[in-house]
């Protein structure tokens, strides 16, 4: 969805996807960073830095954080050369090394962009 979409319209229609299965519609959410959408005339505040100032903000950013690294755990053992136990996702060298060597799966984002100073480490 990242790549089709793009990473912030993903993961404000997650948000929605997630706002959806709610039983009771929330009276006011509170949303971590400085952009939202609009979803079911649900008020909402935008909140930057919000895992610094609001608890269950905090708690939030945890919660998926320990999902994705279980996430990155399962498809680690799918794909056990990319190390994704260790790094995650992230492209450290090691993890390019294993990208120019074997290619990419489906679970590789194909329009992650890489900052200049990771273009020019050495494989």
């Amino acid at each position: 969805e990242i790549d089709k979409v793009n990473i912030l319209n993903a993961s404000i229609y997650s948000m929605h996807r997630a706002l959806d299965l709610l039983n009771t519609k929330p009276e006011h959410i509170i949303v971590d960073g400085n952009r939202f959408k609009p979803f079911n005339d649900i008020p909402y505040t935008t909140i930057v830095k919000g895992d610094e100032k609001y608890l269950s903000i905090a708690a939030a950013s945890i919660l998926a954080k320990t999902y994705r690294d279980d996430y990155m755990m399962k498809i680690h053992k799918e794909f056990p050369v990319y190390n994704w136990k260790q790094n995650k996702g992230y492209p450290t060298k090691e993890h390019r090394a294993a990208i120019k060597e074997y290619g990419i799966t489906k679970y590789h984002r194909k329009t992650f962009k890489l900052l200049d100073e990771q273009l020019k480490l050495d494989l």
